[in-house]
């Protein structure tokens, strides 16, 4: 049996820090969802029609959520340890972006205001330059 398992055993070990080669990682994904979140909150305020006004409502509830999707898969599988021990205020950032997305109080995918869209956008180009300062230095 051992000389199976030796036979068996791997030869080479490789580690990588993600689960895709990287590059796959960018908030842009995040920011085009919440651009449009911002733009579907403005045809909402400049249009009247009840019909027209619960499909915009469905849709950008669609595109908060993916921005929250994104948002999350960068926090929890691009960021690592060393960035957050660079950067600790990437953990309050995330928390409050996924939050500006979401469908609580002051939330994104609640509100029909494009200010809080904007303010979503504002979150997102923060964490951005994080991203890009980390992948430089990577």
């Amino acid at each position: 049996m051992r000389m199976f398992a030796r036979i068996l055993r791997p030869r080479l070990e490789a580690t990588a820090h993600c689960d895709l080669p990287c590059g796959v990682y960018d908030p842009a994904q995040a920011r085009i969802e919440a651009e449009s979140v911002k733009a579907i909150q403005e045809k909402y305020q400049a249009n009247e029609d009840p019909e027209f006004r619960t499909r915009a409502l469905e849709i950008k509830e669609q595109r908060a959520d993916l921005v929250k999707h994104h948002l999350w898969v960068l926090w929890t599988d691009y960021f690592k340890p060393p960035h957050f021990e660079k950067y600790p205020e990437l953990h309050e950032l995330f928390n409050k972006a996924t939050k500006k997305a979401g469908g609580g109080p002051g939330g994104a995918k609640a509100s029909t205001d494009p200010a809080t869209g904007q303010e979503l956008l504002d979150l997102i180009a923060q964490i951005d330059k994080i991203f890009w300062e980390t992948k430089a230095a990577a």
